[in-house]
């Protein structure tokens, strides 16, 4: 099988996946959820004209002269409307967010005002309609403020609420479980033994796969066996995974057995390898409504696999319009060769110069080197057969941090 070009792999991926069902969560459960309809107002806001600072109620007619006396009939609070008409010479003593009274067209801010018992001098002469927040200004009833598809943050669910909503109806969160392959691994917090190394990779999947919105629980470690790897792939469907993202053994050696596996478990795959490094030995097929992707053992790899395909998968579950993380451009901290048939995803320093942002890829692209991927701020990613490119010349990149 030929090695499948990156954006073909992701198309196959993605080809007839649909968001998961819906359902309806308090307002206090929805950070992060994306949401499944229209969100319309159920109300105006502000539901009438209100005062937009501490001060006086008035007709400004009744300023126009500097300075005015006005009699003073009646207070007005957030929350207490006046019920009166300010006429003629009059004022009515508002607070900021008090409901506007009839008669009254602009507001007197305070500190140029001076109150004697029930009369007040105003001192600086109003404008119709000043200090005054229209009934209607932030949103009205019916409006549609947030969009299908849209993944709630914070400003969105105050939003939500003053638009006097409590539940939402979001798509359910997929659920994603995470296998790491392999005889030679071990858990963190043990003494490995020769020829032993230390399971990291469940540890990054699990947390970008949650950093995304999925529901992620990581499996362990399965050993070099058939039989091992068919039961962890048995515990992960039992618990009504979405997604199975496997860790190591997907290539073709005699010790890489979770495509034999998975196929004896009835894997409709896609392909296994895949013009792109670090991540070749990458794997894609279907065990009925569960999506299998299994990405190389090595940290690097493993990762970059992941936030390729792994994180559109999820964004298109959870029914998300953004599928995919933003590239942008920048320019080359330092001289590049020219690329062979394969697309390069470049761990890079990220800095800033008078022309914008500065990619400058590391020395070393080992797939292993896991403190150049710690440190990294992006990823540069250079076309297959991409010519030389010099320092300062531009490049693409995917940022790591969000």
């Amino acid at each position: 099988m030929p090695l499948m070009p990156v954006a073909e792999a992701l198309r196959q991926v993605l080809s007839g996946t649909q968001p998961l069902g819906t359902e309806t969560v308090a307002l206090d459960d929805a950070l992060a959820r994306v949401l499944a309809t229209d969100l319309a107002a159920k109300r105006t806001q502000p539901p009438d004209d209100v005062s937009a600072m501490d001060g006086y109620a008035v007709r400004a007619a009744d300023t126009a002269h500097e300075p005015s006396t006005l009699t003073i009939i009646g207070e007005v609070a957030a929350g207490h409307p006046f019920e009166g008409t300010v006429g003629p010479g009059e004022a009515a003593r508002i607070f900021t967010g008090g409901v506007l009274p009839a008669g009254a067209d602009c507001v007197i801010i305070q500190e140029v005002t001076e109150r004697a018992e029930n009369r007040v001098v105003i001192k600086r002469s109003g404008i119709k309609g000043k200090n005054i927040r229209r009934k209607g200004i932030d949103f009205s009833e019916g409006q549609v403020l947030l969009e299908q598809g849209r993944r709630l943050d914070d400003r969105d669910l105050m939003l939500a609420a003053s638009m006097n909503h409590d539940r939402v109806p979001v798509f359910r969160r997929p659920k994603v479980a995470i296998v790491g392959t392999g005889d030679e691994l071990v858990m963190p917090g043990t003494e490995p033994q020769p020829g032993e190394i230390v399971y990291s990779n469940g540890f990054a999947l699990t947390a970008l796969a949650r950093t995304e919105g999925a529901e992620a629980r990581d499996f362990g470690i399965a050993r070099d066996s058939l039989d091992a790897i068919r039961a962890h792939i048995g515990r992960a469907r039992d618990w009504g995974a979405d997604i199975l993202v496997t860790t190591g053994g997907a290539s073709v050696g005699e010790h890489d057995l979770v495509q034999k596996a998975l196929k004896a478990e009835g894997l409709d795959l896609s392909f296994w390898r895949v013009a792109l490094r670090p991540g070749r030995p990458m794997m894609h097929g279907r065990l009925g409504d569960l999506q299998v992707l299994g990405v190389p053992g090595n940290p690097v790899s493993s990762y970059v696999c992941s936030v390729l395909f792994l994180v559109p998968l999820i964004r298109r579950l959870s029914g998300r319009s953004d599928i995919e993380r933003v590239r942008e451009t920048a320019r080359l901290g330092r001289d590049l060769p020219e690329n062979d048939e394969r697309e390069d995803y470049l761990r890079a320093t990220l800095s800033f110069g008078a022309d914008g942002p500065i990619a400058t890829p590391v020395s070393s692209q080992d797939s292993s080197l896991m403190a150049h991927l710690s440190r990294a701020g992006c990823l540069v990613i250079r076309p297959p057969h991409a010519p030389a490119a010099p320092a300062g010349s531009p490049c693409v990149i995917l940022k790591l941090a969000l």
